[in-house]
């Protein structure tokens, strides 16, 4: 009896520790379950938080790099703005100097021009000679060149001179035609000056008027030889300016006959 109730307690003893053992077994495992969640969400949430920190510095990166560049492309702009403005001002100071050297060299000019209009008052008709023309010719005769030799000879010799020689036609023909005659005989004249007695040319103001300033108004067969002549007019600035007197005039009946 006493064994059969030992054996009885220790079957009551083993189903306790049995039934005990898996009570505590589902006590840990419902106590460990929520603390396992709890880790792998905090799991989780480290690794978010990670990623999140890995993009946070990858966008601050890039932000910097678009920061720096922004600020290189202005300096560059910076510095770009600031050539142009040099540029810009040496040029205006080259105009400037520009503009200052063209306006003293203006004020030369009319210094020049004007003592050159006050020296013209200093010039006096010092010798005239008039040369006529037969009727639609413009060549000189051997007399015509002889009395321009005596007019001119020596005029080398002076300094301040200069020689007005100006061409006329009579009246019949057209006016084209008699301004372009009248510019013949001038020129005929200056020619012969020029080449004969190395007069330089820039001393002979030439010019044609055609039948303008007529010596004679009248229309007889005279008054036309009269009118197709060059009259020849040398003024000097000097004190004494060395010619020949001039030569006594051709004769309308001179000139008809030519």
């Amino acid at each position: 009896m006493t064994r059969t109730r030992t054996i009885l307690s220790a079957g009551l003893v083993a189903a306790t520790l049995i039934t005990s053992g898996c009570a505590t077994k589902k006590y840990v495992q419902n106590t460990t379950a929520p603390i396992q969640a709890k880790v792998d969400q905090v799991g989780a949430q480290t690794t978010q938080n990670g990623q999140q920190i890995q993009q946070t510095r990858t966008d601050l990166t890039a932000n910097i790099n678009g920061v720096d560049e922004k600020a290189q492309t202005g300096v560059s702009a910076a510095k770009e703005q600031a050539m142009t403005a040099q540029n810009s001002a040496q040029s205006a100071m080259n105009k400037a100097n520009d503009a200052s050297s063209l306006a003293n060299q203006d004020s030369e000019e009319i210094k020049s021009l004007r003592q050159v209009v006050k020296n013209l008052d200093d010039y006096k008709q010092v010798a005239d000679l008039t040369v006529p023309f037969a009727f639609n010719k413009y060549t000189l005769t051997e007399k015509d060149r002889a009395d321009l030799d005596s007019m001119v000879a020596g005029a080398s010799n002076n300094k301040r001179y200069f020689i007005a020689v100006e061409g006329f036609t009579d009246s019949v023909g057209s006016r084209e035609y008699n301004e372009a005659l009248s510019r013949k005989r001038a020129d005929a004249v200056t020619e012969y000056l020029v080449a004969k007695h190395d007069i330089p040319i820039y001393r002979i103001h030439m010019i044609g008027l055609g039948k303008e300033k007529p010596v004679d108004d009248g229309h007889t067969r005279a008054a036309r030889a009269k009118n197709r002549r060059v009259e020849i007019k040398v003024f000097s600035a000097d004190d004494s300016y060395s010619v020949s007197q001039s030569p006594a005039q051709s004769t309308p009946q001179q000139a008809q006959a030519q």
